[in-house]
């Protein structure tokens, strides 16, 4: 049984959109179903709403001129635009020949991600990806520990479910299934292309070498690329590709793949409570969340070496040496051998350990590297003084 569903403030998603706003006047709020899309863009002051699911909504937006006369000077918010009959054509004319209108679209699958889109809208648009609930805003959903939102995972019905919400996970996968991808993208087997999902989401963090999973979801290599493109379009997983300087030594080619959501990996693995040596490859994902809010996902690598030397993530910002960022559970944890490695090959890269139990950040020396320990709290603060170096 589900607690009764509350809309949750969630300021730092609105002042992101009405960031990117003053740069277009076309947004696009990207993400996965049930993230909160809909309530998000109905707080947002002084819009207009249109759900483009009403029969009604599509009939009125097919005269797309029309439609866009009526609303001069408005803020308009079109929500699951990808019902409409030809989506890139309105929000096209919009950013070219009505100015003085704003649109925000919405949708659970990326834009261009299928032949439904079939302009990209390069340099008329800006995009804004929807996360599921950041560490940083736990406590306005009144969780006052992170396991819950390791287990329950970060949709806001999910992770304020009195119970652990088991069948909602499977309907999620189907709704997936038939309003994601059936309506959007031409795939054959729905076993192969659920299997795949499923394996990806069990392991979680790892290197995601295509040919092992051929066998169990009965599909080839290229059908498996092409459901892995598909995936990281509609953002139910994010795809790290390594960070690599020194082909000879380091792994150039094989990305990592990261569920979307941690509720879905404790799923996939049929996990109902937390061990210990859960907590820290499902914390990895609430870091990754903070990192993706703060650079974007352009700007997020993984890193190892052919000694089998792992960094979890390494962040590359424009102009500024690149951040080697290990995340542990517990400080403890910690054993700064990958990071040794790196330092050989990346001599002025900077070091970070994230962990849940560090409340403050500080600086240790681990013999020749300097390292940054703080909890994902310390990132915004962190990566803007490095911004700034």
């Amino acid at each position: 049984m589900q607690q009764a569903s509350r809309a949750i403030d969630r300021p730092l998603w609105r002042g992101r959109i009405e960031q990117e706003w003053r740069e277009r006047r076309v947004v696009w709020l990207a993400g996965p179903r049930r993230l909160g899309k809909t309530t998000l863009v109905r707080s947002l002051p002084d819009i207009a709403y249109f759900d483009c699911d009403l029969p009604s909504v599509r009939r009125d937006a097919d005269d797309t001129e029309a439609f866009l006369r009526r609303h001069r000077g408005r803020r308009i918010v079109l929500d699951e635009i990808h019902r409409l009959a030809d989506p890139s054509a309105l929000l096209k004319i919009a950013a070219d020949h009505f100015p003085d209108v704003h649109v925000l679209a919405t949708g659970s699958s990326m834009l261009g991600a299928s032949a439904r889109f079939r302009d990209t809208l390069a340099g008329r648009k800006r995009t804004v990806r929807l996360l599921p609930v950041l560490h940083r805003e736990l406590s306005a959903f009144g969780i006052g520990s992170p396991e819950r939102r390791l287990l329950h995972g970060g949709l806001p019905e999910q992770l304020t479910a009195t119970g652990l919400p088991e069948k909602d996970f499977a309907e999620w996968i189907e709704a997936f299934w038939a309003r994601d991808i059936l309506e959007l993208f031409s795939i054959g087997k729905r076993y192969s292309f659920l299997r795949f999902l499923e394996l990806l989401w069990a392991q979680s963090g790892g290197l995601c070498e295509l040919t092992k999973f051929t066998a169990p979801c009965e599909a080839s290599r290229q059908t498996l690329a092409n459901y892995l493109d598909i995936f990281a379009a509609t953002g139910v997983v994010h795809v790290l590709r390594p960070f690599a300087t020194h082909p000879t030594r380091e792994i150039v080619a094989m990305p990592k793949v990261y569920a979307f959501d941690t509720g879905f990996v404790c799923h996939a693995r049929s996990i109902d409570s937390l061990r210990v040596d859960d907590k820290g490859p499902l914390f990895e994902h609430l870091v990754l969340d903070e990192l993706l809010f703060e650079a974007g996902a352009e700007e997020i690598r993984h890193w190892r070496d052919k000694q089998k030397h792992e960094v979890d993530f390494v962040w590359t910002p424009r102009g500024r040496p690149p951040v080697a960022i290990e995340c542990k559970w517990r400080v403890a944890r910690f054993d700064p051998t990958a990071m040794h490695s790196f330092a050989t090959l990346h001599p002025k890269a900077a070091f970070w350990l994230v962990a849940e139990d560090r409340h403050s950040w500080t600086t240790r020396r681990y013999g020749a590297i300097e390292l940054t320990e703080c909890g994902p709290e310390h990132l915004p603060e962190l990566m803007a003084r490095h911004r700034r170096r």
